[in-house]
């Protein structure tokens, strides 16, 4: 395959790690960061340290954006409605479009404004990725899990298998795409909030105590929840993801633990709220989830 460019959406912990990924495996392919003129002109001359590395990325205002083979949206899910107009301009008639977000939900978002022809659902799973300010550090790698939904290009899924090969990104490939998803959803509303309200660390909340009961009891929500939505996740499936969590670094934080520290808006509309909306159509209570998203949201009103 040809030298392949890759814009990224996106300059958190996740962007900057496949950036890195990317240009360390082979520094020809070109790799950019695209975000909007004002947010450029913020970040402009801003120094990235990645590992202790000191670290250089082209980084382009909006209106200076290049097209590009790959696009990787690595934004918040609180980003994503304004990330869209961004990514317009960096297609070409067949640019793949390839979601790190967190939550169960962006993929058609996407694929409403951009085609599922472009769009490969996609799961991000098994890093530590962590930014504060300029510096961001990583133990593990993780991978990026990627499958077919119903609507999803066959064409379009073997390019991106064929790309993150060159690229040399880590990639897994899953028969169940929305199953991995949900998985990770599981994960996600519990640890990322858990972890958030009670400031904690993985290793903390791995703890006997009542912020390990938390986290397990929101992710038995989310079991319950999957089965009404006709998900088969089962209890197997939430002591993988609690095993997981001592492979991280034991004193890193996830990303809404670090969006506490950074005193930045969290993603708990994407995660607790997102069981409360959907728990609501289906009559299950989710009183746990509840006592999460009423937690952060006072956090967040004290920044």
């Amino acid at each position: 395959m040809e030298t392949i460019s890759t814009a990224i959406v996106g300059k958190g912990a996740l962007g900057l790690l496949y950036a890195d990924i990317i240009t360390t495996h082979d520094p020809k392919h070109e790799v950019f960061f695209v975000m909007d003129n004002a947010r450029y002109e913020r970040h402009r001359n801003e120094h990235v340290v990645i590992n202790d590395v000191p670290c250089t990325f082209t980084t382009l205002p909006l209106d200076q954006a290049k097209k590009a083979d790959l696009v990787l949206v690595a934004t918040k899910t609180t980003g994503l409605i304004d990330a869209l107009d961004i990514i317009e301009p960096l297609l070409k008639p067949d640019t793949l479009v390839v979601s790190v977000l967190n939550g169960i939900t962006s993929e058609e978002y996407l694929a409403q404004r951009f085609g599922w022809d472009r769009v490969v659902p996609c799961v991000a799973q098994g890093m530590d990725a962590m930014r504060f300010g300029s510096t961001m550090t990583y133990s593990q790698l993780g991978a990026l899990h990627i499958g077919r939904f119903e609507q999803t290009s066959a064409k379009s899924y073997e390019r991106l298998r064929a790309m993150f090969d060159v690229l040399g990104i880590p990639s897994v490939e899953e028969a169940d795409i929305r199953y991995r998803m949900w998985a990770k959803f599981l994960l996600n509303v519990g640890l990322n909030q858990t972890c958030a309200v009670y400031n904690y660390t993985y290793a903390d909340v791995l703890k006997e105590g009542e912020a390990n009961r938390v986290m397990i009891a929101a992710m038995r929500e989310v079991l319950a929840l999957a089965q009404a939505e006709q998900v088969a996740l089962t209890e197997a499936e939430l002591n993988h993801m609690v095993g997981l969590i001592s492979t991280l670094d034991p004193q890193a934080t996830p990303s809404m633990g670090q969006d506490r520290i950074n005193h930045n808006l969290s993603e708990v509309d994407e995660f607790a709220g997102e069981v409360i909306r959907r728990a609501e159509k289906h009559h299950l209570l989710v009183p746990t989830n509840r006592y999460l998203y009423d937690c952060m949201k006072r956090i967040e009103a004290q920044y």
